[in-house]
Parts: structure tokens; C-alpha cells; sequence
């Protein structure tokens, strides 16, 4: 199953180099039963995409908690063979998930990220990240702005190159 894992340049650098995403328990999102349930009109395709947008959107929370961070969403899509079943306490159109082990970096399938042109508007609702989470309307326009940009896909060969290219913390170098 294709699960998405919200991450940053220091961490991905970090997965990169460490051969792994953990440590365990890792918040993920995938086509959860509750995902499907909300989108009943949607594809496959559909569906996936809104699972990666929810890891982006947590993305911009784990930007938040690390000022040094490049101001670019990223988002793993890893294909892992065990998915935990919802517990039956997930919201209508929900796709997180808790992973209780870690994902190899052979997992891995692709990597999305913003555009470099995309820093400024990600910035400024990773600033904003708390007001939106207590409902500023404000800041939940500033965190909604991010889904307007799209996210760049990596193959998984494409990935060492990018983050040297990124230097140690996602700068230029």
C-alpha cells in the first residue's frame, strides 16, 4: 500500500542518509476506509492525491517546529506491506495513520517537494501554523495558499543528487 510520509530537507537528508524513516511510531497518511468514505465520488487517483495533500499540509506543521528548516513542503510516497486498521476513531475524510515500525528507504517510490518559488507562501503558513491550528481565519487562508502550489516529483535516484544540490540543511550551497 502506498503510504505518505510529511517530512522536511533536514529529515529527508536525514531517511537519506540514515537508510530509514523512523524512529517508530511514524505518522503516515494512505487511502484510510475514511478517506474513501468522504470522497465517495472519487478515483484511485483522486483518492491518493488526497492523501499526499494531507501529509503536505502536516509537512508545513513539521516545517513550523524547525525555523532552520527551507521553507518547502515534502512529502515520501513509500509503498510499505502493513497498514494498521483504523481504530474507528478517525473523522470523515481522515487519512492519517500511526506505522509502528520504520520504512526502509528501499520503501520509497518517490519524493514530492515545492519549487523553490513556492518558500514564501509555505513560509508564511509555517508561521502561521499554531493561529491556524486555533482557527484563525487568517492563518487558515495563509495554510490553505500552500495547496495552490504544486508539488515537484523526484525518482528515488534523483534524491541524493537533490540533496547535495540542497547542501546540509536544503540551503543552495
Amino acid at each position: 500500500m502506498r503510504v505518505y510520509i510529511p517530512s522536511t530537507f533536514p529529515l529527508l537528508d536525514l531517511a537519506c542518509h540514515a537508510g530509514e524513516f523512523g524512529p517508530a511510531p511514524l505518522t503516515v497518511y494512505a487511502v484510510t476506509p475514511a478517506l474513501r468514505e468522504w470522497y465517495t465520488e472519487g478515483d484511485d487517483e483522486e483518492l491518493e492525491y488526497a492523501a499526499m495533500a494531507q501529509a503536505a499540509r502536516a509537512s508545513v506543521g513539521l516545517l513550523a517546529a524547525d525555523p532552520n528548516a527551507p521553507r518547502r513542503r515534502v512529502v515520501v510516497a513509500c509503498e510499505v506491506s502493513a497498514i494498521p486498521p483504523a481504530n474507528g476513531t478517525m473523522e470523515l475524510g481522515d487519512a492519517q495513520l500511526e506505522l509502528h515500525v520504520v520504512v526502509p528507504w528501499t520503501a520509497v517510490a518517490a519524493v514530492h517537494l515545492d519549487a523553490t518559488r513556492a518558500a514564501d507562501v509555505v513560509g508564511k503558513a509555517a508561521e502561521l501554523w499554531e493561529a491556524a491550528r486555533n482557527g484563525d481565519e487568517d492563518a487558515v487562508f495563509a495554510l490553505d495558499s500552500c495547496e495552490g502550489e504544486d508539488l515537484l516529483w523526484y525518482a528515488t535516484q534523483e534524491i541524493p543528487d537533490l540533496l547535495a544540490a540542497e547542501g546540509p540543511r536544503g540551503t543552495k550551497a
